[in-house]
């Protein structure tokens, strides 16, 4: 029992840690298409190719998009700082922000004051800012928004994100004596942050030499794996899709070392992303070594999947081949043209896991094949038609936008002929072929991860309890259920919210309230109605009571 429920905890702690990313990099599609537009028209390269570029106006234009896109791609480690946190917190996300804006600053300032006391600050004064970043790379450090520190790169800003919400979990519901409730709760969250931060400074200057050298020697592992490493990468990360572990997979490698240390125009950057947007910005040949684990996506989503999809149509049911085609049109349309490929993978894991097995043997050889030939394009995320028209086609010949085509018909083929064979052999239910007259549709992930029996953060939101008061002194929990009970219960109550010191009920129907229970029995010092919200007085309590409402009910700020 106990390792089945360890491996619960460890699932549930990779995912959360996966889902956090969600946040900071869902800013990187539309500052990836701002850059990789300006790259594409402003590049010596293209303009070679196409003089009519040259005009003034124009390259103002795309040099201005290219700005935009890369104050995000410059400022990755503070997004994630403030990201992750943001991401991780339940309640009172504003103090989460600011706490890892601070926490960020901290870390940093205090790495440059320990470099320089120690004398281990390079010396950049008098050397050109190219001469200045190779040296500062040599000594694995850098400048972050004008402080020159340890290069700790994404991972700074993710391990301080974490460690943001980490205090901020206790600290927002910390009883402080009544004296200084005006610091309690998220006020107290950034006076927390200043101290821990400064601790964990002092361990990254210690420790992060040593742990920088084992992630390095990883990256380079992991470049060294070649077509196997590849081919393994895209296997794992589609068996991790189900789950909703992929983020955990892909974005180290995408933003930090583990994707790999590439010196573009003399300067060194860290992920696959990164790397990629400064190949496009500098011009010339793009490494290989950046987009291996990007471009066969494109190459599956857009002509693999179409495949699939094909032969699931040729396997229904003559009586069902029109409803059929319609969804898998649709949903074959979707993966082609964006890269959204739910409603086709979750379609066959949901009829027959052993298909979305298949599926990811041969996604995995995809990848190794596409980027074999020498496939050199990226986004930073949507593998589809429109993206790789952005980061592929436009950026000319350097990126080999034509291998993508010439392997998808080949991938497509081999989803057709491999996903129809292993549907007839087995006689796979895909839609149209089912026995009992159920409805044709296509499954989504909800309901598939419940027949899977897979449980993912979503299935975790507390339920309602209806265990009556106790008397004398309550816990938390069971203070807030009682105060649901006195505000005319669940279907009553429409927002919960706390200033300093009062907790604030709405609700529909305000003679449910019962306000002589909550002052003589809850522990209220007070209470007022202003309209149809209740107001009780729990000094600095109020928020913790809050946050306890709110995850009874399974309400979100």
């Amino acid at each position: 029992m106990a390792p089945s429920k360890a491996r619960r905890n460890w699932t549930k702690g990779f995912e959360m840690f996966g889902r956090s990313f969600l946040l900071p990099v869902s800013v990187l599609p539309a500052a990836g298409i701002l850059q990789g537009l300006g790259s594409a028209f402003t590049n010596a390269d293209t303009i070679k190719m196409y003089p009519w570029m040259q005009n003034q106006v124009f390259q103002f234009v795309m040099g201005f998009l290219s700005k935009m896109g890369s104050a995000a791609f410059n400022n990755l480690p503070l997004i994630f700082a403030v990201g992750v946190a943001v991401g991780l917190a339940k309640h009172e996300k504003g103090s989460a922000a600011v706490s890892g804006l601070l926490g960020f600053l901290t870390l940093h300032t205090i790495l440059n004051f320990l470099l320089s006391t120690t004398g281990q600050l390079v010396n950049t004064a008098g050397l050109t800012d190219t001469a200045a970043k190779l040296a500062l790379a040599d000594k694995m450090q850098t400048t972050v928004l004008g402080i020159q520190t340890m290069d700790l790169n994404v991972f700074g800003g993710i391990i301080t994100g974490v460690i943001v919400y980490f205090v901020h979990k206790r600290a927002i519901k910390m009883h402080v004596p009544k004296v200084l409730d005006f610091f309690s709760g998220p006020r107290l969250v950034p006076i927390l942050i200043m101290p821990v931060m400064s601790i964990a400074a002092v361990a990254f200057f210690f420790v992060w030499p040593t742990v920088q050298a084992g992630i390095a020697a990883l990256s380079v592992l992991i470049l060294k794996s070649g077509s196997i490493g590849t081919f393994l990468y895209g296997v794992v990360e589609r068996l991790l899709l189900p789950f909703g572990l992929h983020h955990g997979l892909n974005w180290p490698v995408r933003t930090t070392e583990l994707g790999g240390i590439f010196y573009i125009g003399g300067q060194e950057y860290q992920g696959t992303i990164a790397a990629y947007m400064a190949e496009l910005a500098h011009g010339g040949a793009i490494n290989p070594m950046i987009t291996r684990f990007s471009s066969g996506k494109f190459v599956y989503n857009m002509f693999g999947l179409t495949g699939a999809a094909l032969a699931m149509y040729t396997c229904a049911k003559p009586e069902n081949k029109k409803k059929v085609g319609s969804l898998l049109f649709a949903a074959a349309a979707t993966a082609f043209l964006t890269g959204a490929t739910e409603p086709i993978e979750f379609t066959f894991l949901f009829v027959a896991p052993a298909l979305y097995g298949i599926h990811a043997v041969l996604a995995g050889t995809t990848m190794a094949v596409t980027s074999a030939l020498g496939a050199r394009f990226l986004t930073p995320t949507g593998h589809g038609l429109i993206n790789y028209i952005i980061y592929g086609v436009l950026q000319g010949p350097r990126t080999h936008w034509w291998i993508m085509p010439i392997v998808g018909v080949f991938c497509f083929v081999m989803y057709y002929f491999v996903f129809r064979f292993a549907i007839i052999k087995f006689d796979f239910k895909t839609p149209g072929r089912e026995d009992d007259g159920s409805e044709i549709v296509l499954h989504g992930k909800d309901e598939t991860r419940k027949k899977m029996g897979v449980h993912t953060l979503k299935d975790n939101q507390p339920a309602v309890s209806v265990a009556s008061a106790k008397s004398g002194k309550m816990t938390d929990h069971d203070q807030a259920v009682a105060l649901i009970r006195a505000h005319g219960g669940p279907d009553n109550i429409e927002a919960v919210d706390a200033c300093i010191t009062r907790l604030r009920i709405n609700v529909k129907d305000k003679s449910l309230v019962d306000s002589k229970t909550i002052v003589n029995d809850l522990g209220a010092m007070g209470f007022n109605q202003s309209g149809m919200q209740s107001q009780s007085i729990y000094g600095g309590h109020a928020n913790v009571l809050k946050m306890e409402i709110q995850d009874i009910l399974g309400m979100t700020e």
